[in-house]
């Protein structure tokens, strides 16, 4: 048995930015910034921020492009997987990525205590008016990261 889970709770450092494949799909790529904070021994207080690649595909890569910006705070959960490419000195580089399957948009432009959960399980998308429902937004495995033609 092994378990593969990432749950992260962060704001935006940039707006998202949606690409669509070749074949059509939609893919949304933004990054989600989780600050630690303590004391060390000294008493003084100390603080670091790491920061996490995120990627979302299909309707729900769509709804984060379209509800979240930059300083937004977002609950994602996902998935880790590493990709490699050859960058165009030859060179091989990897990252890791969290493959987003559920975005929770925490507050709002106008009104903090506005939330909406966006699952990629099912075909809803969320009414401006439903705000604090939870949505289920269905997965297109038909496609994988080497599909992306950046």
């Amino acid at each position: 048995m092994s378990v593969n889970k990432v749950i992260l709770l962060g704001r935006l450092g940039q707006d998202p930015e949606l690409k669509y494949t070749p074949g059509g799909a939609a893919v949304c790529n933004f990054s989600v910034a989780t600050t630690e904070s303590w004391t060390d021994k000294q008493g003084a207080k100390q603080e670091k921020t790491e920061w996490h690649r995120i990627v979302v595909w299909g309707k729900l890569a769509e709804l984060c492009n379209q509800y979240l910006a930059k300083g937004r705070q977002a609950f994602v959960e996902g998935r880790l997987q590493t990709r490699s490419w050859d960058d165009k000195d030859g060179t091989k580089r990897y990252t890791t990525e969290i493959m987003a399957n559920t975005v929770q948009f925490i507050g709002g432009a106008t009104a903090s205590s506005n939330t909406t959960t966006v699952d990629k399980s099912s075909n809803q998308a969320p009414a401006a008016e439903n705000m604090n429902q939870e949505y289920q937004i269905s997965n297109d495995a038909h496609f994988a990261s080497d599909d992306i033609p950046f």
